[in-house]
């Protein structure tokens, strides 16, 4: 049976890209299954913009006992994002006049989620990852942390994710932005300390981002013009319905600032603006994949990356209809590839 524990680390004197310095950063993580004697079984999964560090329930069919991360033969940990509403010091975290950071949290970039987990690695004694894996902002968390130092990484998967987020992608990202900060109840992020919350908005701003996730094809032929009532299209009702399940989880300045870190992906920032430069320190045995019918990061995009990354890159295409979100519905294809490049 898989052991599953929760955990909470605190590192001391973490900096940002943006300059801001925390007394003490708190990062949440899950474990399953055991660490083997020569700490060579561990795999991090890095999860994508609104998930958590549950990785067994929100990628079932990929990660758990006799899956392809098999958590029977593999020590896998999943760390929520600096930023987020998971457990990782975020913007709802006490700041240290007791109210919440709120407005007052910083920017923070998916270099720094890569950099506060490679302390997470230190703290475990973990020398090198057997594999890093993500998929959509998880797949760009994934590439950073091999960048950072590509020593500490002998496999790295990533999943429906670029190089360097393009115009569209950041046009995408502004009106979700928008949409919450338009909200009369965000007050600058300063909500929850005055007993408010942007529900209405950080539900308009999912619906846009659904509306990435999702193929329009997926959409037209699953919902067509059917209406559910009177002037209440079933397609309508569906996005609601999203809008629902992410307001009763998920903090809206989190989603902002997680959102504003994606939409600032670049991996040539600091490096070189030459790609293949850019991404010469890389892990040197990738596996690259991209859903054939993404419009959020389609598959030229991804292919991109995988053209210009170092050493052994294999870069496979998921045949799936439903778009950007076939990274966590095509489970079957997904652990096919994975398989694969793990026990290669």
């Amino acid at each position: 049976m898989t052991i599953r524990s929760t955990s909470v680390e605190r590192i001391l004197g973490f900096t940002t890209d943006s300059g801001h310095t925390f007394g003490t950063v708190e990062i949440a993580y899950e474990t399953f299954g055991t660490l083997n004697a020569d700490r060579s079984n561990a795999i991090l999964i890095e999860h994508a913009l609104t998930g958590d560090t549950r990785a067994t329930d929100w990628w079932s069919g990929v990660v758990g006992p006799g899956q392809a991360v098999d958590t029977d033969e593999y020590f896998v940990v999943c760390a929520n994002a600096l930023g987020g509403c998971s457990g990782t010091t975020g913007p709802q975290s006490p700041f240290s006049d007791g109210l919440p950071y709120g407005s007052r949290f910083p920017t923070v970039t998916i270099r720094d989620m890569a950099r506060l987990e490679h302390n997470l690695t230190q703290i475990l004694g973990i020398e090198t990852w057997h594999a890093v894996i993500g998929g959509s902002m998880g797949g760009a968390r994934a590439l950073e942390f091999g960048l950072l130092d590509r020593r500490k990484t002998a496999k790295c998967a990533i999943i429906a994710a670029p190089a360097f987020v393009d115009a569209d992608q950041i046009a995408w990202a502004m009106m979700q932005e928008r949409a919450i900060e338009l909200d009369p109840d965000y007050c600058s992020g300063d909500y929850q300390a005055i007993g408010r919350f942007p529900a209405a908005g950080l539900g308009l701003a999912r619906q846009i981002a659904h509306l990435t996730y999702r193929n329009d094809a997926d959409l037209n032929d699953r919902f067509s013009r059917r209406l559910r009532s009177a002037d209440y299209y079933e397609v309508t009702s569906y996005l609601d319905h999203q809008a629902k399940k992410l307001t009763a989880r998920f903090d809206p300045h989190s989603y902002i600032l997680l959102t504003r870190a994606l939409r600032d992906h670049d991996v040539r920032t600091g490096r070189s603006a030459d790609l293949r430069t850019a991404l010469a320190e890389a892990c040197t045995d990738s596996l690259v994949i991209s859903v054939s019918s993404d419009r959020l990061f389609p598959p030229s995009q991804v292919a991109q990356l995988a053209a210009n990354l170092p050493g052994r890159v294999e870069h496979r295409t998921i045949d799936s209809a439903v778009g950007h979100d076939g990274f966590l519905t095509e489970a079957v294809a997904v652990s096919a590839a994975l398989r694969d490049f793990l026990t290669s």
